[in-house]
């Protein structure tokens, strides 16, 4: 008798289209009903990856198969929803593994191993799946939880936090599980973090979650040898290191051994106590892998070779701030070079064959995980969401050079900014704010420009590929943001004193300069016309002096 069966329990929260409140589904409704809803609502963004790779998408994957090519492709996004067909396909496969995808199950509980314990019979709070949640040696000395008190979670909270374990756990040391052979001394160590854990995940977003679904989904043949963990044998707790042998294995993999300990409590069944031992270990990340983008770096032992990485996020940088890597579709091998993700690239295919709209509205999240040290604890969660031009994702659009361009502004207006207070702190006697310490006036650039870069790259979408709209937006741009960039450079100018004003002479590679405000302003307005070419205006020009060159960051650095 099934005691949590995730097929027709409500576990999964989504939002109904035009309705804001969320909605407790069970994965039958969320799959056969996809287009009534806009998106998953999730407990921290992670767990948005963690829940379409772990469940989601494999189930449309293994029970309708993969596209086999673009029109295909095109001809099941276009229906706006799963067919009468496909769900009848859905429904029969949920029906068909319906005891796989029972929670507490004592044979095959799911994404769990039956039975699992330690040499010790030792368990860990809950909070040790909750990534929000401080526990062990985490937790502050004065929180208002000790890692002593449960941590509570009902069947559904525990089912989603399950998954995002698979997916993101810390690594380090875990307790070793008992009849599992490489144990030592009770423990496993050499863990990775899961597998998301080492990408910069990239995750396309469509007006709802069949759209969604599709988006996510590769096209190609699918393997016939491929599938996902509960169409395997029930894990035990011995675990391997292995490569994955398609989309559904990688999708689903098991990083964890876990247990969830259920119990009987005033409120209903509740999860306080679980055992989380070492998983198997994914050994290489493959190149097919469709959520991240990838930068070339120099191979290690190989100066004339490159490598291939999952491009990682960095924490506080927004997203259109690397438009460049999300929008380079052809692989190009140099250093530094950068490919965009697979599912990218495709829609860039679709639409360069008309078969995805120029004004599609097209999401874009970026996730991420920051990990502290050895990666065992998190340090923090990285999230943004940008709206995406379809057509930017073709390099022969004039949308692709607009992005890039924009994108590239707003980076040399923070640092032109950042330049005027170098200089104008050497004309004070002082040194310039590190690069890695401190707060550079730049930031306050960026920040301001943020919304601007968002309302272009949405606005995109509405020029329908008419280039007089586009450098119509274009000057529009320049010009906000040139007056952005002002209100920062005029506090700045403001905070200057009379020791600015009367400037001091550096020696620099032999020759001396002189730093003052008059010649700073100068060379801050030049790079703000070189950055602004639409809204150039004129730099006056000052009296020749005999004293030393005058000098600014942006000309000798």
């Amino acid at each position: 008798m099934s005691v949590y069966d995730l097929i027709d329990s409500p576990w999964l929260l989504m939002r109904p289209r035009g309705d804001k409140s969320p909605k407790e589904t069970s994965l039958r409704e969320a799959l056969l009903c996809a287009h009534e809803f806009d998106s998953l609502v999730v407990d921290i963004s992670t767990q948005t990856p963690a829940l379409m790779r772990q469940v989601l998408l494999p189930i449309v994957l293994d029970a309708l198969g993969r596209p086999r090519d673009r029109a295909e492709w095109a001809r099941r996004f276009g229906a706006g929803r799963f067919t009468e067909e496909e769900q009848g396909k859905l429904a029969t496969y949920l029906d068909e593994h319906r005891s796989r995808f029972d929670l507490f199950d004592e044979k095959a509980p799911f994404a769990q191993v039956a039975g699992l314990h330690t040499a010790k019979n030792e368990t860990k709070g809950s909070a040790l799946l909750v990534a929000t949640a401080a526990s062990g040696n985490n937790v502050p000395l004065f929180a208002t939880r000790t890692d002593g008190d449960p941590l509570a979670l009902s069947p559904a909270q525990a089912a989603r936090w399950l998954l995002h374990t698979h997916c993101w756990d810390t690594a380090a040391i875990k307790s070793g599980a008992a009849d599992d052979p490489q144990v030592k001394a009770g423990k496993t160590v050499g863990n990775p973090t899961g597998p998301l854990g080492a990408l910069g995940v990239v995750l396309p977003i469509g007006r709802n979650l069949h759209e969604t679904l599709l988006l996510n989904i590769p096209i190609g043949a699918q393997s016939a040898a491929d599938r996902p963990q509960w169409r395997r044998e029930p894990a035990g707790p011995a675990w391997e290191a292995r490569a994955a042998t398609g989309l559904l294995d990688l999708w689903t993999w098991q990083s964890r051994r876990i247990r969830l300990l259920p119990e009987e409590t005033a409120d209903g069944t509740r999860v306080s106590r679980v055992i989380l031992c070492a998983g198997d270990r994914l050994q290489d990340l493959p190149e097919w892998e469709p959520h991240t983008a990838w930068t070339f770096q120099k191979a290690p032992k190989n100066p004339t070779g490159t490598v291939r990485r999952s491009r990682r996020h960095v924490p506080g940088k927004a997203a259109w701030r690397g438009l460049e890597a999300l929008l380079t579709s052809e692989r190009e091998n140099g250093d530094g070079a950068f490919e965009t993700s697979v599912l990218l690239g495709q829609l860039a295919a679709l639409q360069a064959e008309g078969r995805l709209d120029y004004d599609y509205p097209l999401r874009v999240e970026t996730i991420g995980i920051a990990y502290g040290t050895q990666s065992a604890v998190v340090e923090d969660v990285l999230f943004d969401s940008i709206p995406l031009p379809v057509a930017a994702l073709r390099a022969e659009e004039d949308t692709y050079i607009a992005l890039l361009d924009v994108a590239k502004q707003a980076e040399d207006l923070a640092k032109a900014v950042n330049n005027l207070s170098a200089d104008l702190r050497r004309a004070a006697g002082a040194d310039p704010i590190p690069w890695d310490r401190g707060q550079r006036p730049g930031e306050f650039v960026l920040h301001a420009l943020d919304p601007l870069v968002r309302r272009f790259l949405a606005g995109v979408r509405a020029t329908a590929g008419d280039p007089d709209k586009l450098e119509q937006g274009r000057r529009a741009w320049e010009k906000i943001a040139r007056d952005r960039t002002w209100d920062v450079a005029e506090k700045v100018l403001d905070a200057a004193t009379h020791s600015e004003f009367v400037g001091r002479a550096v020696e620099k590679n032999g020759r001396e300069f002189t730093y003052r405000l008059a010649t700073a302003e100068q060379s801050f307005r030049r790079q703000i016309n070189t950055a602004l070419p639409r809204c150039v205006q004129p730099v006056a020009d000052l009296r020749e002096d005999t004293a030393p060159a005058a000098a600014s960051t942006a000309q000798i650095a």
